[in-house]
């Protein structure tokens, strides 16, 4: 999942020192104590305490309406304000053996291909009665090669486009969702459709088209099965990585050569101010880009969401409920994991915080379907994040090197959009030489 405060570096591109250190420890730790520091409450009951961050969508109502079904035990739940900060307290408490990791530990996919490393670590959470609760592909990404299940899935990223309908009236565009679909290029859109639109936008005095050159690049990359490493796991060279080079070049090309970006770098200070000063008229939106929007945007009336995305569909994000092997109370918080994965409680998670679910039962509630944003202008989104996920074929192969050497293509972007140090070729090089200094080749 995906909320108020969560990066795109984070999710799709956080270097994994974290996990560098883990990779190091592991062989000396043994097992540690785990848990929360307090797991006995008063009376007896079992304390168990549930490690997030950002908006889960878990309230206090929610997580109440648990203890009133399980009397013997009380839920605490701690929200980080960043998904990195959970990410730096899990590996660090991981590579110590354990000891104050919370009951569940919450994470996001894109820790999976490291954590799926350490299966030792995680409670198997594999179980016969739930099989068929989630869709396919996200069961997937939590299962070792030998059929251990280490998360429960929560939300998924579903992506549309979320525009500024007020600045697409302003540059002489169509703004009423159907015909913005139809502008991108309808059921057939590709990134070519979506560029074309943006370069009509600004010709027509209409500003930046969108926020990030960085974001666009994820999105293109996202659709690739295997980006950077073949499916054993093999690195690709990034040097003869003739694909990723020309989404490279294109993306550059697109936003800085034609100016069809602000500039921008997503959760930055001028990101989020650029959300008040019509810094840009287009983004990829995830659902759970929703909440973000909608809190950076306060007294601007114009965003809407149209039912359309370039090349298909994209997954972006998505997040899992494990539970370390090192907890005291490892049966009673595969319990209660499984209940907030249960597509009831995930229904409910939706409507509180925009987390699209990933089970198959919630994505076809009438709840879900039926579900609108008075701050995109009641735009059904419920029924358009359902039609995104359907045009989801699976996930990209992400294997134990994915992200570092994802990090060498997004800082050389950077480079070229936020920091306007480089230009475009030398800061591919600078990439191609940093995915050498890896020494993965």
């Amino acid at each position: 999942m995906l909320s108020s405060t969560r990066s795109t570096r984070s999710r799709t591109t956080v270097a994994v020192a974290g996990l560098a250190t883990l990779a190091l420890t592991l062989t000396a730790c043994s097992s540690g104590s785990g848990g929360s520091d307090d797991d006995t409450a008063a009376g007896g009951k079992i304390t168990l305490t549930v490690a997030t961050f950002n908006d889960f969508g878990y309230t206090q109502e929610l997580l109440d309406a648990y203890t009133a079904e399980h009397p013997d035990v009380e839920v605490k739940q701690t929200k980080a304000a960043k998904a990195e900060d959970a990410r730096t307290n899990m590996t660090t408490k991981l590579a110590a053996g354990g000891e104050g990791l919370a009951d569940i530990e919450a994470i996001e996919v894109d820790w999976l291909p490291e954590l799926m490393e350490y299966p030792d670590l995680f409670t198997d959470l594999a179980d016969p009665a739930l099989d068929g609760r989630w869709v396919d592909w996200k069961v997937q990404q939590a299962t070792t090669t030998d059929g251990k299940v280490i998360g429960y899935g929560t939300d998924i990223g579903p992506s549309a486009i979320c525009y500024r309908g007020d600045l697409f009236e302003a540059a002489g565009l169509p703004s009423d969702p159907a015909a913005v679909a139809e502008l991108l290029g309808g059921a057939d859109a590709t990134w070519d459709d979506y560029f074309a639109a943006g370069t009509a936008f600004k010709a027509a005095g209409g500003g930046a088209w969108y926020d990030s050159a960085m974001s666009i690049y994820q999105g293109m990359v996202n659709q690739i099965d295997n980006a950077y490493e073949e499916s054993d796991g093999t690195p690709k060279d990034l040097s003869t990585n003739t694909e990723i080079q020309d989404i490279y070049t294109t993306v550059v090309e697109q936003s800085t050569t034609n100016g069809l970006s602000a500039g921008l770098e997503q959760w930055s200070p001028d990101w989020d101010a650029a959300f008040q000063n019509n810094g840009f008229a287009t983004m990829i939106c995830p659902a759970w880009m929703t909440g973000p929007v909608e809190e950076r945007s306060g007294g601007v009336t114009g965003w809407n969401v149209a039912d359309v995305f370039p090349g298909g569909g994209l997954n972006w994000g998505g997040s899992f409920l494990t539970v370390p092997a090192s907890g005291k109370n490892a049966e009673a918080a595969k319990e209660l994991a499984a209940w907030l994965t249960d597509p009831a409680q995930q229904t409910t998670a939706f409507e509180n915080a925009g987390t699209f679910p990933s089970q198959i039962e919630a994505q076809e509630s009438e709840a879900v379907q039926t579900f609108t944003n008075d701050f995109f202008n009641a735009a059904p989104v419920g029924s358009i994040f359902v039609n995104r996920a359907l045009a989801i074929d699976g996930a990209p192969f992400k294997g134990a090197n994915y992200f570092s050497i994802h990090q060498t293509v997004q800082d050389a972007i950077k480079r070229v959009d936020v920091e306007k140090t480089d230009e475009a070729k030398a800061s591919w090089d600078k990439a191609v030489q940093a995915f050498k200094d890896l020494g993965l080749s």
